[in-house]
């Protein structure tokens, strides 16, 4: 399948197809309409990444460090990632 673009002949082959199948009057018309998708297609990709850029510039992220508890005890801890209940460094 990879194969099929590989050398010019099969892509003028498609393109004589194309013309057979197709005719030669409706061709630029077709053409016409999938450019016009196409810039329909860009043009709201673009408005996307605008909306969400301005999207994640208006609402600032806030995060804290939550430090446990110090009056529970090591066994009510729940582990982490680790398998442990103490830092990496500490165990």
């Amino acid at each position: 399948m990879g194969r099929l673009f590989d050398s010019p002949w099969a892509i003028i082959i498609l393109i004589i197809v194309a013309l057979l199948l197709f005719g030669a009057p409706k061709l630029p018309g077709l053409a016409r309409s999938v450019g016009q998708s196409l810039r329909i297609f860009k043009s709201e990709v673009k408005q996307m990444k605008d909306e969400d850029a301005a999207r994640a510039a208006d609402e600032p992220v806030e995060g804290r460090v939550m430090n446990p508890p110090r009056n529970v005890r090591k066994e009510d801890q729940a582990p982490n990632a680790n398998g442990g209940t103490q830092p990496p460094g500490q165990q």
